[in-house]
């Protein structure tokens, strides 16, 4: 390869990552300006972003990619000076011509630097836009800045943060070399549990002992290394909620609504992997809440309510998860109308008697929708399944709250890294098996009145609690223990048990995809290499305990 090809190389993917950050924060920007358009810092902080961007074109030879940049920085130059007034329709273009700057940008740098109609379309509708923006009745209503002064605050304390991450020391590391560190790590903790399996068999004397403690002090600087591995991987949320001011004010302004979102848990962190699953979900939700829940500013304010609805966006830690919630104070969730749907969809359950978490979760359901339109954003009911088939996949769960006028919180729980598991391991037969710690509930001995079946009932403290036997599910050949152990775990509002031979105690263990025959196996969701070499395989405990849960019902 010419090293000459190797250095551009370099400095596309450096162009790549500095310009998808400088369109984000235009996005970002525009979206709170529109509601303080006398936030000079913001509009120049746009402007310089656009003007790093054409700059950053034409020096690597993307003529197309600097023109486009050269009209944008063109219309933010007038309004910068006072030329032009910004108005809704200009900032809806505006951000359509962030759309476009980012689409020329993939191109250009897949080797196709061309402005395309549609593009050229883009620039004189921007102009065209640009010349109208002094009409007063496109400018925005000084009601609309003033509804919401927070806002200007918020961008004040975007500024700082800004201010503060640019005097940061950062550096760009390839993700594919953090898994890569991650995984060795993994593969350190094998051999050391190794190395100690075999210390503890060579007896005791003198010279064993010297070797043993050495391992121990080398034991606490890896788990030391292991931890700021997982460090490196972790990066705060806020970035990746921010990107949804541009979701709310595109939703709000197609259905001529004032919504106001608020961010809470912006600085929690989680693995940068959990990120990127994330990101379609939490859109779907964020969607939802804006067209579905939020209603029309006279209908607000006919029930007695603020015209603007608000969406709070919030992420905390609890334990070694991280919850986050999608919360609007809408119109919330009317029990007879899921029901009404539930029926017309061959429901036959006695859903009247169903607790409200449980039968608000039926709108998770593929092809369920409550709304009574469809829209260009929701409506069709084929969001929220996909948002608890991606929740799941990141073995995590979600939970459905609400009531008539007063909103409705989806509630979201996590693992805090999709690459290392704090899992309670037990035995069936010679295989181990690992259940996510957070699960865990408590463990007890399996009462032996309760039969050998596969599945049912068994009492705890006078509790009726359904239960899943491991070995009659996974089929395991040999019989069974005299003595079970039962590991009690949580779902939901519920709790549901599953029967195991042993119980093996906690354990911290780096996740390894299944091949593509296991991958199939429905309550499966990974693997782990123990200590002595062997594999465990990591329970999908979601998909385990709802059959245990309809079985024990049906019971």
């Amino acid at each position: 390869m010419d090293p000459m090809d190797f250095d551009r190389d370099e400095l596309l993917a450096i162009f790549s990552a500095e310009t998808e950050e400088n369109l984000r924060q235009m996005e970002e920007a525009f979206v709170r300006l529109e509601s303080a358009p006398d936030d000079v810092e913001t509009l120049q902080a746009i402007f310089r972003a656009a003007h790093t961007i054409k700059g950053n074109a034409a020096g690597l030879g993307f003529p197309a990619l600097a023109k486009f940049a050269h009209a944008l920085e063109d219309v933010l130059d007038r309004i910068r000076s006072g030329a032009l007034a910004l108005s809704t329709s200009l900032a809806t273009v505006l951000l359509e011509a962030v759309d476009g700057l980012r689409e020329i940008a993939h191109g250009a740098i897949a080797g196709h630097d061309s402005l395309r109609r549609d593009h050229l379309d883009l620039i004189e509708r921007l102009e065209a836009t640009a010349e109208s923006a002094d009409d007063p009745q496109q400018a925005l209503a000084p009601a609309l800045a003033a509804h919401d002064e927070r806002r200007g605050s918020i961008g004040r304390r975007w500024a700082d943060l800004e201010g503060a991450f640019s005097r940061s020391q950062t550096l760009r590391v390839d993700i594919e070399k953090l898994d890569r560190m991650l995984n060795l790590t993994g593969e350190i903790a094998v051999a050391r549990e190794r190395l100690g399996d075999l210390l503890d068999r060579c007896g005791r004397s003198p010279e064993i002992e010297t070797v043993v403690e050495a391992h121990r002090a080398a034991d606490r600087l890896f788990l030391d290394l292991q931890e700021e591995v997982m460090k490196i991987r972790m990066v705060p949320l806020g970035p990746t909620f921010r990107q949804f001011f541009r979701t709310v004010r595109d939703v709000a302004t197609a259905g001529r609504k004032l919504v106001h979102l608020e961010l809470e848990g912006e600085d929690v962190d989680v693995d940068t992997n959990v990120i990127e699953h994330l990101r379609d979900p939490l859109t779907h939700l964020v969607r939802n809440a804006v067209d579905h829940g939020i209603e029309p500013p006279d209908v607000r304010r006919a029930l007695g309510k603020d015209p603007t609805g608000r969406v709070r966006l919030q992420a905390r830690h609890e334990g070694g998860s991280i919850v986050i919630q999608v919360q609007d104070d809408g119109a919330g969730l009317d029990r007879a109308r899921i029901i009404a749907r539930a029926r017309a969809h061959g429901d036959h359950r006695d859903l009247e008697s169903m607790p409200d978490g449980e039968l608000f979760r039926l709108i998770l359901e593929p092809g369920f929708s409550t709304a009574e339109r469809v829209t260009e954003y929701s409506g069709r009911g084929v969001g929220m399944d996909v948002v608890k088939r991606n929740v799941e996949r990141l073995r995590g769960s979600i939970g459905v709250d609400g009531r008539p006028g007063a909103g409705t919180t989806i509630t979201l729980r996590l693992p805090l890294t999709l690459a290392i598991i704090r899992g309670f391991s037990v035995g069936i037969g010679d295989d181990t098996y690992v259940v996510p710690l957070d699960s865990v509930v408590e463990c007890l001995e399996f009462p032996a009145a309760a039969g050998r079946a596969g599945r049912g009932v068994l009492s705890l403290r006078g509790q009726p609690l359904p239960y899943l036997r491991l070995r009659d599910h996974f089929r395991c050949a040999g019989d069974a223990p005299e003595r079970e152990n039962v590991l009690v775990l949580r779902y939901y509002d519920h709790k549901v048990c599953l029967v195991v031979d042993r119980l093996l105690g906690e354990s911290q263990t780096v996740i390894k995809p299944l091949g593509r025959v296991l991958g199939e196996v429905p309550g499966l969701s990974g693997s782990a290499i123990l200590g002595s070499g062997r594999v465990a395989l990591i329970l999908e405990v979601d998909t385990l305990l709802r059959e245990a849960l309809k079985d024990g019902r049906a019971a």
